[in-house]
């Protein structure tokens, strides 16, 4: 009977487990739409989606899209990356800043820490390789790793290097959050150094309310103005 008891015991703790992961299929043709704001003045917006199986260089992954749009910069961001473990494996960003283009392709071998970077500004090309312990990250890949996983425990912490700097990303606190006319039970997700801070709705979706950091475009604030889904653009036909 203690057996029979134990076992069921870890059954429940396993279906607790999977309930609270989200399917990334449940992402695909969803839509963010930020409001920008630069030192609490409105610079633009951003959009991002999960568009889900894509193919590139005859490899198979799953793609993240961010555009950030304003009146002195443009960073379009395509980045794909491993479907199991949606660790970033290749980073595509279109750049003008101030009127300064930039091509970017970033590979990375998230298992060897390393990525290399290659970079073309006036028709010339140059590379770097970065090395470092550890898996080499990406935001926008952690907040869909986020959002697809179970929730963390408070106070726990959740390793994520980047490029040129990691972090410990922690659960800080439950708030509410007002934006796009409604108010949201959010949770709060702050870096350590204290680069970022996310905030995400608590509901089964863990929509990414709120993202301060330099995400993209520098030292921001985006704050989401809308959320559509396919059902959402379905409803509109």
């Amino acid at each position: 009977m203690k057996k029979l008891n134990l076992f069921v015991f870890f059954m429940s703790l396993f279906c607790a487990s999977a309930q609270a992961q989200n399917d990334l299929n449940d992402f695909i043709g969803e839509k963010i739409t930020y409001s920008i704001k630069q030192m609490g003045v409105k610079a633009g917006e951003a959009i991002l989606s999960y568009e889900g199986p894509a193919s590139k260089d005859e490899k198979e992954y799953v793609l993240i899209v961010f555009k950030a749009d304003g009146m002195n910069f443009l960073d379009f961001e395509k980045i794909y990356a491993d479907p199991v473990t949606l660790m970033p494996k290749i980073v595509e960003r279109d750049l003008n800043i101030f009127g300064k283009k930039e091509k970017i392709t970033e590979y990375y071998e998230s298992e060897a820490g390393k990525v290399r970077i290659v970079k073309t500004v006036k028709g010339e090309t140059t590379e770097q390789v970065i090395e470092k312990k550890g898996q080499i990250d990406n935001i926008y890949c952690f907040i869909y790793r986020y959002r697809r996983d179970a929730d963390p425990k408070p106070g726990e912490s959740l390793a994520i290097n980047l490029p040129t700097l990691d972090l410990k990303l922690k659960l800080k606190q439950k708030t509410k959050l007002s934006v796009a006319g409604k108010k949201y039970d959010a949770v709060l997700v702050q870096s350590d150094p204290a680069k970022y801070k996310l905030w995400f709705d608590t509901g089964k979706q863990k929509i990414p309310l709120r993202i301060d950091g330099a995400v993209g475009v520098g030292s921001t604030t985006m704050t989401m103005k809308s959320y559509e889904t396919k059902s959402t653009f379905a409803s509109l036909r």
